[in-house]
Parts: structure tokens; sequence; C-alpha cells
């Protein structure tokens, strides 16, 4: 089994961490293939990178040469999920959706700690589109850009644990989410200070990924996700792609 992991910034490192994080929980016979978007932003924090990374996510993802089994999109609360699901005929999974609903099965409520405050409204937006806001108790913000989670990998672990603990103090949290895919890998110091489950979005995701794969489910191509129709697409990045479009 293959499974691409799509960071969405183009910071090679993060896309390294990510990828390794990934290989560390999935399961003997995964093998997992790390990609770095040729263009966009080195971190997404706001709209504009977010749908500038779906756009790079997808030119990445479509023109990889080689077969693959599903795909992970790395970002959390970004935009572009729903595009790959057009043009993909493998499963496509998410790492908001994926440690969100596996959250769920752990406790009442969760909570959400992410990078900066200016997130926040872009991951309970995609949360609520989801479906998935009914049991988050709240969504945090960190104080750190997601370069600082490289940079100073101290402070920042220490800035999620003081809003987790506050999330199960205050907002009644049951289980912590790590709202970034730069946070991949700090699960288990946060766990170990916060006394609740803790959940890594990218190890949710390749769970569920290959899951799906030994089950033989993808996305319905009824309606909603159907394969976009051939139409000539004028600037489109994919180039070189079997897309259902025209230069």
């Amino acid at each position: 089994m293959r499974i691409l992991v799509a960071n969405v910034n183009t910071t090679r490192s993060m896309t390294d961490s990510i990828a390794a994080q990934a290989r560390s929980i999935a399961a003997p016979g995964t093998e997992i293939i790390g990609l770095t978007p040729r263009f966009g932003a080195d971190s997404c924090e706001g709209n504009f990178e977010s749908y500038l990374a779906a756009i790079a996510v997808m030119d990445r993802v479509v023109s990889y040469p080689d077969p693959f089994d599903a795909v992970i999109q790395a970002g959390y609360g970004e935009h572009g999920r729903e595009g790959l699901q057009e043009l993909l005929d493998v499963p496509v999974v998410d790492i908001t959706e994926a440690a969100a609903s596996t959250a769920m099965f752990l406790g009442h409520k969760y909570s959400v700690v992410t990078t900066l405050d200016r997130a926040v409204p872009l991951i309970e937006d995609r949360l609520k589109l989801a479906g998935l806001d009914a049991r988050c108790a709240s969504v945090r913000a960190s104080g750190m850009a997601v370069l600082e989670l490289e940079e100073e990998p101290e402070r920042a672990v220490e800035a999620i644990i003081e809003q987790a603990l506050l999330a199960v103090r205050e907002d009644k949290a049951e289980v912590i989410v790590l709202g970034c895919g730069g946070m991949a890998g700090l699960d288990e110091q946060i766990r170990q200070r916060a006394g609740v489950p803790v959940v890594d979005g990218v190890a949710a995701a390749v769970t569920i990924a290959e899951s799906l794969v030994r089950m033989r489910l993808s996305t319905s191509k009824v309606r909603t996700y159907a394969m976009p129709r051939p139409k000539t697409v004028i600037g489109w990045p994919l180039v070189g792609a079997d897309v259902p479009a025209t230069q």
C-alpha cells in the first residue's frame, strides 16, 4: 500500500517531519511518500495561503508519476480536500476531519489547540462544514506561528500544553486535538502533561486511510465528488497531468 502525504506548505523540513510521523504509525507494508508543493507559501496561516495551498497540493498530487492507494492532506483547517476528492479515484483523508472524528471515539467533547489566533475561524469553519463541530468544546490558539514549531520546539510544546490544560479545565474538553500538521509527533509529550488523550491528525489520518484501502472503499463519484467535467481551463498549473481539463 502506498499513501501520499501532502504537506500544504513549501517547507521541506516540515514535510520530512510529517512523513516521519506518518511512517511511525503506519502498518508494515505501508509505504509513505511525503510531498512538498512546488509553489505556495512556506507556512499556511490564513485564507490566502490556504487557497493557494489547495491549488498547489492538487498540482503536486495529481502530477505524481507513480501509482498510489490513498492521499492525506496534511494541513489542519485548510481548503482543497474536496477538489482532490473530485480528481482522484482513491481515498482522500484530511487531517482536520481525521483528528476530530477520532477524538469523538475517546471522549464526550474535544478541543483543538492550533497555532495563531487568526487560524481559529478557519478551523471552526472547516469543522462545521464537516459536521464535526457539535462536540468541539473549543478551538484555542497557542500563539506560536507554524514555522516557530520547528524553530522553538520547547517553547512551542509549553504553549500548546498551557492551552490544552485550559481547554480541559475551562472548556470541559476530555480530548485534545493537535491543530497543525507541524505539531506531528508532539502528542506523547502533551498527553503526559495534560492527562487526557491527545490526537495527532497525521497519525489519525494514516490509520483511517489504511482502513479505507483495506476495505476497498473510496469517495463516492455520484453527484458531489463526481469527476470534473472536461473544460478548457486557462493557466491551470497541472501541466502534463492526466486531468479532465485541457490547457
